[in-house]
């Protein structure tokens, strides 16, 4: 396998960012530059407790919420980087300082609309008033009690909210936060796993230049919006696998994205998971259609037991379409 893609598959295995580089599999999508505004949409939002587990709400002044609650959330701005976004946000609604702590969830409409979920704790700030009302947000408050008993702007806060108190009573991943590494287009690194059921583990790696993990490009246009993020992955490998059942769930080891990228550019590399399902108890990979890849049987013990670990599906970050 050599020293690079084991050097790879274990960075991305621990929630860290590897660089993209110019070796892109299947076909490039009709998009231009990712840009905020323009093709792009990231959403930030935040899930903060007190010291007493009440929770962080904002009462919203836009006119067609006013008045209602939710948490605090709005769009990334181009420059920015990911937890920035998240703090500003956080700032701007409820007076409070913050540092993030992990993502809760990455969620999506289509890759031109994702947000991300994080848990952060507070570190500073005076809680807002309504004194202090401004087009960001009436007030905020620590909420003690059940949040269904307010007005909700939206009641998909709730699953978050679930998720968050899981989180802080026995963490199922390790803590998840963007990497700072540059990133020109919306794609996905793929950690492609089979396992069988006596435990052998192979990954598909692709072999163009240095073999190392493929990596497929999100296209923004409507053709290419339908499907989600799982899309172009369910491309590639229906491509170069002969697969009778469908792979399993998406789980987000990590993610990297530098603000203010290369020419500006606001792309995000999404490092996943995703396992091949087995037919026969030892049985092996299946072989594949496409020179351009083939599977690397994963012995060394601690790296396989890794991957079966991430492979469990509260072991990663839940990527919600």
């Amino acid at each position: 396998m050599g020293d690079a893609p084991a050097a790879e598959l274990d960075a991305v295995l621990g929630g860290d960012a590897w660089d993209v580089g110019v070796s892109l599999e299947g076909a490039p999508p009709s998009t231009g530059p990712i840009r905020l505004g323009r093709n792009v949409c990231y959403v930030v939002l935040a899930v903060l407790f007190n010291q007493e587990d009440a929770v962080l709400l904002v009462q919203e002044a836009k006119p067609e919420c006013r008045g209602t609650w939710y948490l605090p959330a709005g769009r990334m701005e181009p420059g920015e980087s990911i937890v920035a976004a998240m703090r500003r946000e956080v700032k701007e609604e409820t007076g409070l300082e913050c540092e993030a702590v992990t993502l809760l969830a990455l969620e999506e409409r289509g890759p031109s609309w994702i947000r991300f979920a994080f848990l952060a704790r507070p570190t500073g700030g005076t809680l807002k008033t309504l004194e202090e009302a401004d087009a960001e947000s009436l007030q905020a408050t620590w909420w003690p009690g059940d949040p269904r008993a307010l007005p909700l702007r939206a009641p998909d806060i709730l699953p978050l909210l679930d998720l968050a108190a899981r989180y802080r009573r026995s963490p199922p991943h390790p803590a998840t936060l963007p990497r700072d590494l540059p990133c020109t287009p919306l794609c996905l690194r793929l950690l492609v796993a089979f396992t069988n059921h006596t435990g052998d583990v192979w990954v598909l790696l692709a072999t163009a230049g240095t073999p190392h993990l493929p990596v497929v490009v999100c296209g923004t246009s409507p053709s290419e919006l339908r499907g989600g993020l799982r899309r172009p992955v369910l491309q590639l490998l229906g491509g170069c696998l002969p697969l009778d059942s469908s792979p399993g769930p998406l789980g987000l080891l990590g993610l990297q994205h530098q603000a203010g990228g290369p020419g500006g550019a606001d792309g995000i590399c999404f490092n996943v998971v995703l396992s091949i399902p087995s037919s026969s108890p030892g049985g092996a990979p299946p072989e594949p259609r496409d020179p351009a890849f083939r599977w690397w049987q994963v012995e060394e013990g601690s790296r396989r037991g890794r991957i079966l670990q991430r492979l469990r599906a509260a072991a990663t970050v839940p990527i919600r379409s």
